[in-house]
């Protein structure tokens, strides 16, 4: 069990006054005297005030009176945040990795690939949604992944609330892969996943819609399924496009050429150091692993924990996502106060601190088309706020109250229960499994 997992009874216990100061499913808010971080890689502001009004931001800054007739919470010097927003995540759509009738992630048996869409498979109850509210995440993009195509399908934009209803937008993305895993589905070479690639977004072109399917050995994309990617060619969708190898990210760019509104994104880009200038240049922006330096496989070789820093550094704009299976969308906070670490030893890069919020706040959201509307605490924001006990990207640190759209989360989840069940040392004849 890890230390912040012990430590959330006792910190939520030791708040009871800040708690207590807002009533249940309050939609209209004010938070005084806190350390306020706006999200937008500005510096955090001493005695901020943030006012919400009808589940939206209506001002946050310093100097602003409170208005009457709203409850007001003291934060009393608390750093107050904008919600976490997770890029590409397995939310709601996958509980246990190993047990298949949980997981909707990836469909290898389908006879669809880029038509699939998580929407309807969106589990607002899933218990990774609450494990990840109670880390502060507020908002996330949900995306399928490849199993028997280059292409995975339709992905969905999400807010973390504890209400039946979680979907923001569906049908918000595409995900495909290159490189290494799109080599393999497309038939075992590089060459073979663009040309599909290439095909396909042309037939996705037609005014008339497609003509024609790819079949082919195991590689079956369907008509539905090109008509399906019309959407990215208008630039409707955003195209995430999985890349590591500098040399693949340097062919994934060029789509743009042939394909002008394509609103690509980049995912993993291991040697994206190596090409920033190119990324930077091309204003196609990267999600990324915040310390991927392990060369797991060919394409990784040149992987170092100084590729998010050196890519910021030449004018990219990425943010730190890809969290799924066994990466928690709750670790954003940890991930990016690792690059800040990583900026003070000698002759590594890493991110400011101001930088690395802003990589699990708004630079995520902007990614997700929803620059200022979310992961900010701007006015005509989204009321997602969070009130930390400490600063939030310490590993020691965790959320004490969690807002979304100004309605105040519950914090509880199947794990925190367990952890209040099991916590105690006594004996006794049976398990305290037994004792309802």
């Amino acid at each position: 069990m890890s230390f912040r997992k012990l430590l959330v009874t006792a910190l939520i216990a030791s708040a009871a006054p800040l708690l207590s100061t807002l009533p249940a499913n309050a939609q209209d808010m004010v938070i005084t005297n806190a350390k306020l971080v706006i999200g937008d890689g500005s510096d955090p502001i001493e005695n901020g005030t943030v006012i919400v009004r009808n589940g939206t931001v209506v001002a946050a800054g310093t100097g602003i009176a409170a208005p009457a007739g709203i409850p007001a919470m003291d934060a009393q010097g608390r750093w107050v945040t904008p919600g976490i927003v997770a890029s590409l995540t397995d939310l709601g759509i996958l509980d246990v990795s190993g047990v298949s009738d949980s997981n909707d992630s990836s469909a290898g048996g389908a006879a669809f690939s880029a038509a699939l869409d998580v929407a309807p498979a969106v589990n607002a109850k899933s218990e990774n949604i609450a494990v990840s509210r109670a880390g502060g995440v507020t908002r996330a993009t949900v995306t399928p992944f490849a199993s028997r195509s280059i292409f995975a399908g339709q992905g969905a934009l999400i807010d973390l609330g504890a209400d039946p209803d979680a979907l923001m937008k569906p049908r918000a993305s595409q995900y495909v892969e290159l490189g290494e895993d799109g080599a393999r589905l497309a038939g075992g070479s590089r060459t073979a996943a663009y040309a599909q690639l290439h095909y396909a977004l042309a037939q996705a072109s037609q005014p008339d819609g497609p003509t024609g399917a790819i079949e082919g050995g195991d590689v079956q994309v369907s008509q539905f399924d090109i008509a399906a990617l019309a959407p990215v060619v208008s630039g409707e969708q955003t195209l995430y496009v999985h890349v590591e190898r500098a040399a693949d990210i340097r062919s994934a760019l060029l789509l743009k050429r042939e394909f002008p509104k394509l609103r690509l994104v980049l995912v993993g880009a291991s040697e994206g150091w190596m090409v920033a200038r190119d990324i930077a240049a091309a204003g196609v922006p990267v999600i990324t692993m915040a310390l991927n330096d392990l060369p797991a496989r060919f394409e990784q070789l040149a992987a170092t924990q100084s590729n998010v820093g050196r890519m910021v550094d030449a004018g990219v704009k990425v943010a730190i996502g890809q969290f799924s299976d066994m990466n928690q969308p709750r670790w954003a906070p940890e991930e990016a106060g690792n690059l800040v670490a990583l900026n003070k030893m000698p002759g590594a890069s890493g991110l400011s601190w101001n930088e690395a919020f802003a990589a699990i706040s708004s630079v995520p959201a902007d990614i997700a088309g929803m620059g200022g509307k979310m992961g900010v605490l701007k006015p005509g924001a989204v009321g997602d706020v969070v009130v930390w006990d400490g600063d939030p990207l310490e590993v020691g640190t965790v959320p004490v109250k969690v807002f979304i759209d100004g309605v105040d989360q519950p914090l509880e989840s199947h794990q925190s229960k367990l952890r209040d069940r099991y916590r105690s040392l006594e004996r006794s004849d049976l398990p305290p499994a037994y004792n309802w």
